[in-house]
């Protein structure tokens, strides 16, 4: 039997979301006027690091990571409806390029990226949809690229993943590392097959 489309079906509702976000052209993680509005977004990588070749490519099929920005305050009810009040999408893709730029091994050039302004109760279910659709290496294997700096009284943690194959943000360096540079790339290649 042939199960009949539902349009109201929440994947078929974030898939238009990620459909829009697709057809915008993808422009240089640095180079963004500020506007106003919350999203998703897709940060995709062009570079040569031998260990993302599966996903490096000029023409930005797969992304490398994709996240969201909600208003701030969201998380505690804070500023229910009002979308478009503040700059979050665009505050949220500067930290990225900020943390990419404090990367060692990193160059900025080599990052793109895709956004779209989207409406509030749209956001997390669409990153979802697109963490699931893409698997993103950042999001999936090499988890740490969106913590922002860890609270006073917490430097004791554990450095991320992400931190260890890329250090470089100063507010991680004196985290522990758990794993070698060797063994995160050894996870990405393991997720490669």
């Amino acid at each position: 039997m042939v199960e009949p489309y539902d349009p109201l079906k929440y994947d078929n509702l974030a898939g238009n979301v990620v459909t829009a976000l697709l057809a915008n052209e993808p422009a240089q993680l640095s180079d963004h006027t500020p506007f106003v509005g919350c999203g998703v977004y897709a940060i995709y990588y062009t570079g040569d690091l031998s260990y993302y070749s599966h996903v490096s490519s000029k023409d930005c099929v797969s992304p490398i990571y994709v996240g969201k920005a909600v208003p701030s305050g969201s998380r505690k009810g804070g500023k229910e409806g009002k979308v478009d009040s503040g700059k979050d999408l665009y505050r949220r893709l500067n930290e990225h390029a900020k943390s990419i730029k404090q990367a060692e091994n990193l160059r900025l050039e080599d990052f793109r990226c895709r956004y779209l302004v989207v409406v509030q109760v749209w956001i997390t279910l669409s990153e979802r949809f697109l963490i699931r659709h893409f698997h993103p290496i950042w999001n999936r294997v090499v988890d740490g690229f969106g913590n922002h700096p860890v609270g006073a009284g917490r430097n004791a943690g554990r450095r991320s993943l992400w931190d260890i194959l890329h250090p470089g943000r100063p507010w991680a360096n004196p985290l522990k590392a758990t794993a070698t540079q060797e063994e995160v790339i050894a996870l990405i290649e393991r997720a490669r097959k």
